[in-house]
């Protein structure tokens, strides 16, 4: 076999080929940034999401993550390009989501985030997804029926969520408003006595209702406070990116991954979601 001579401008005009593909790997963007082609378009991708909410955004112990927020969140990464694999699920809390998008600490944030108007000053929202209502988790043998009731009552919510603030300014104005960093130590308090009742939304409470540890000690109180309309959070002005998102959620509710979705991590607690929402549809 003969080998052909390369010329030194041919050779030059490799090496560059080659150094430009290489260049174009790597888009300088660690939060992800996809094609939308199906090619993964980034190394990873970061999104936010909760690590203590049961049935929504869970980190279990060996370190892997589960609930509903974690499905959406792996489909649409899936439509944007991106393999599980290339997943990389960022813990976000409540008060600071808005800063972690405006940050560039994730691409998006799928975790329990309510679409309101002050919100949607500050990021933008692809969806709605789920529709939720804001209800009380109360102790098994509590005597709380009605929203009136929990005034005088201490009630438990975290930092940057409006739920709290809901109901004490709506319906409870003499409730004692306690705001904890997570859910976990709202429903720790709940189990001790320390608060009388967690207000945010059901998918929420229902999630921790059913946990093993916690079985038979709580109930939902039953009440629809609020309309909660769960969207995916985006950095203000990506507007492609929304585009993209409301895209793959149509088709994950097309091909039945939504319903499946919610019966694989609602159904333990018997928990009666709504029906999926359209996209751009927010229930007031």
């Amino acid at each position: 076999m003969k080998l052909r001579k390369v010329s030194a401008a041919a050779a030059t005009a490799l090496v560059l080929a080659l150094t430009a593909t290489a260049c174009g790997g790597d888009n300088g963007d660690d939060n992800g940034s996809d094609t939308g082609s199906g090619s993964g378009g980034g190394d990873k991708i970061k999104i936010g999401i909760k690590y203590d909410q049961p049935g929504l955004g869970l980190k279990e112990p060996d370190g892997t993550f589960s609930g509903f927020d974690v499905d959406v969140a792996t489909y649409v990464a899936k439509e944007l390009g991106y393999d599980p694999k290339q997943i990389e699920f960022v813990e976000t809390k409540s008060a600071d989501r808005e800063n972690a998008l405006d940050r560039g600490d994730v691409k998006f944030i799928a975790a329990t985030y309510s679409i309101n108007d002050e919100r949607a000053k500050l990021v933008d929202f692809a969806g709605p997804y789920l529709l939720a209502h804001q209800d009380l988790l109360i102790k098994a043998d509590s005597d709380i029926s009605k929203g009136t009731d929990l005034n005088g009552k201490k009630l438990c919510s975290v930092t940057g969520s409006t739920s709290a603030q809901n109901v004490k300014e709506s319906i409870a104005p003499k409730a004692q408003l306690k705001e904890y960093g997570t859910y976990s130590e709202c429903i720790a308090g709940l189990q001790s006595g320390a608060v009388d009742a967690v207000t945010t939304d059901d998918s929420i409470l229902a999630g921790f209702a059913s946990q093993a540890n916690y079985k038979g000690q709580f109930k939902l109180a039953g009440l629809k406070l609020s309309n909660e309309n769960y969207g995916i959070g985006v950095k203000k002005g990506d507007t492609a990116t929304v585009d993209k998102i409301n895209k793959a959620l149509e088709k994950m509710v097309s091909d039945g991954a939504w319903e499946t979705a919610v019966k694989e991590n609602f159904g333990p607690a018997g928990y009666k979601n709504e029906p999926a929402p359209k996209i751009g549809d927010i229930v007031k």
